[in-house]
């Protein structure tokens, strides 16, 4: 079908992205498996089938991801896929994007929106063209980057349609990585170590925490990482519990703590770390501290393995931390959560946080990533680990020992 303009500045074109005359400006990465992705399209129009869905609408760039591989940072703009029981996916983006979805997802059909028109308008036209009888359409209402006004609108605009919230639908499927995902989540811990490594060789009395991050940026970048789905966080202990508030020119001073958390990522898979350093001495209490935080990943990694909970898990970090010759500790939200694809300004994969909490009933399957933090006051170390078939195996290995630098 040929492609037309409609009132509002819809281009309306169900031919597939690339044709023939199209020449990709870049070759399918790694992450684009078309064997995997097609597996992964299959396995959602079973769910779909099971839950009577005519078409469902996903807006998460990490979901959008997962299924199609389009890796952009356009999404700040409207981008919904829409995905029928049969047929071909449909993208639709700004119409800027034309030239990228053209050379990364040949396998959709594309429908754009020009800049100041009504992106619900595009996409109560396609679900005309898609489900013209009626049915179900699930949508991922609780996506960051679906406005509820935007949904306001298409519903309004599609009444011949049912209306369903799937933002559930493919959380377990995504939780369980495959061999190629866990490959290249390996690789990220590899850019995380290297990041982390740089960051705390600059770390010294006088340096600056913007010194250590320029050290961190420059080492994950150039052991072939992307931008990571969060800036890296690093900050002196005294401002420890403001948990997302990064560096500033200060410098660092002796007898302080440095907090330093981040995420090399590759593919758009993300593999988390933290560790705490000090500067120049030791703070009173910063080795109970390291102690008690030790204890608690060494107990979180030995209940990590499949057929328990995730609040089995919990329950056994809590105990460590609890039982170590320390103070009692602060009691904290959470001990990890599950990680995998990210984009800015998240790499937990889209959607709701899957936290390993206090009564959390979540049961660990093989093939799960999680960031395994132990946090307690005054020290904080944590890894990205990878849940095998009889227990856990940490893929970031950065020291764990008491650090000095000076």
């Amino acid at each position: 079908m040929l492609a037309h303009s409609h009132p509002g500045g819809v281009s309306i074109d169900m031919s597939l992205a690339a044709t023939a005359n199209d020449t990709p400006s870049a070759a399918p990465s790694a992450a684009q498996n078309t064997t995997e992705r097609a597996a992964r399209l299959a396995a959602l129009r079973a769910r779909m089938a099971d839950a009577d869905l005519a078409v469902v609408a996903i807006a998460s760039p990490e979901r959008i991801y997962y299924l199609t591989g389009l890796d952009h940072l356009g999404y700040f703009a409207f981008t919904l896929l829409l995905v029928p029981l049969d047929g071909d996916p449909v993208i639709v983006t700004r119409a800027m994007e034309r030239p990228t979805i053209t050379a990364q997802l040949p396998h959709c059909r594309h429908v754009t929106f020009a800049d100041g028109t009504d992106p619900a308008m595009a996409v109560s036209e396609v679900l005309g063209t898609l489900v013209p009888d009626g049915g179900t359409l699930g949508v991922e209402s609780g996506a960051l980057f679906f406005p509820p006004a935007i949904l306001a609108r298409i519903r309004a605009a599609t009444p011949w349609l049912g209306l369903r919230d799937t933002d559930a639908l493919l959380n377990e499927a995504m939780a369980v990585k495959s061999a190629e995902e866990i490959a290249l989540t390996r690789h990220a811990a590899g850019v995380s170590d290297a990041a982390m490594a740089a960051g705390i060789a600059v770390a010294r009395p006088g340096a600056g925490e913007h010194d250590v991050a320029a050290a961190v940026h420059h080492a994950m970048y150039a052991a072939g990482g992307q931008q990571p789905g969060f800036a890296p966080l690093i900050r002196p202990l005294s401002l420890l519990d403001q948990e997302h508030v990064s560096w500033q020119p200060r410098p660092l001073e002796v007898g302080t703590g440095l907090f330093l958390e981040l995420s090399g990522c590759v593919a758009r898979y993300h593999a988390p770390l933290s560790r705490t350093i000090y500067i120049g001495s030791l703070p009173d209490g910063a080795a109970e501290a390291h102690a008690a935080a030790l204890a608690g990943l060494d107990a979180a990694r030995d209940a990590l393995h499949p057929g328990v909970t995730t609040g089995q898990v919990y329950a056994r970090w809590q105990h460590a931390v609890a039982g170590s010759d320390s103070p009692a500790w602060p009691w904290r939200h959470h001990c990890g959560y599950l990680v995998g694809i990210g984009f800015p300004p998240s790499w937990v994969g889209g959607g709701e946080v899957l936290g390993i909490r206090d009564g959390g009933d979540t049961p660990i399957v093989a093939g799960m990533t999680f960031h395994l933090m132990s946090w307690v006051a005054g020290h904080v170390v944590s890894d990205t680990a990878l849940v095998a078939p009889h227990g856990a195996e940490l893929l970031t290995s950065t020291s764990r020992d008491l650090t000095v630098v000076s």
